[in-house]
């Protein structure tokens, strides 16, 4: 087992996790927030905060699909040994992490079902810049409203018509990370 693998965990994992865990729960509760959340290291091209979020919610009952923007060797072994996560295809998954691109199409991960939406799946996005600014979002959790940069805005408003079923998102870019649940109203900047 190469060294990497073993490097790049949280250093206080039951604290590190509970602060992470309170960031990526207070983003996706506050859709537009943008948090900062690190702690882990992961091989490229995961960024700290994507990193921090696999460590904080992966385990081994969470399949995981690794997108092919992010999909290497270096970074499945630092999964397994971090995380035990098993891989999956994108319509098992729980998780599934890459570039919005990658990650496409939406349709391929589950949305739940009318009597279990909660067996969705949630993408976390790695972006090129995150920036509460674009998209304007509405709904649970916003007072007003909130902006964010999204890369589809069409494809966030076909998500929220399927509510209560659809995905959750986070997006992440270095350490900082939002999150944009499935009830969230969003129009064009």
């Amino acid at each position: 087992m190469q060294t990497a693998v073993l490097d790049g965990g949280l250093v206080d994992p039951a604290r590190d996790a509970a602060f992470a865990f309170r960031a990526a729960l207070d983003a996706l509760s506050r859709p537009g927030t943008i948090r900062q959340i690190d702690g882990a290291e992961a091989p490229a091209p995961c960024s700290p905060a994507a990193a921090t979020m696999i460590v904080t919610l992966c385990d081994p009952t969470t399949p995981l699909y690794v997108a092919p923007s992010h999909d290497n060797e270096a970074l499945r072994e630092w999964i397994t040994f971090q995380t035990g996560a098993p891989f999956a295809a994108a319509i098992d998954a729980v998780f599934a992490i890459g570039t919005w691109d990658a990650l496409a199409p939406l349709g391929a991960y589950a949305g739940g079902t009318p009597a279990y939406p909660d067996r969705s799946a949630t993408l976390i996005v790695e972006v090129p810049v995150l920036e509460a600014k674009g998209a304007v979002l509405a709904g649970p959790g916003i007072e007003t409203k909130a902006q964010l940069n999204l890369p589809e805005v069409d494809a966030f408003q076909a998500n929220r018509a399927q509510f209560p079923l659809g995905l959750d998102f986070f997006f992440t870019y270095g350490n900082r990370v939002a999150g944009l649940p499935r009830s969230t109203r969003v129009t064009e900047g």
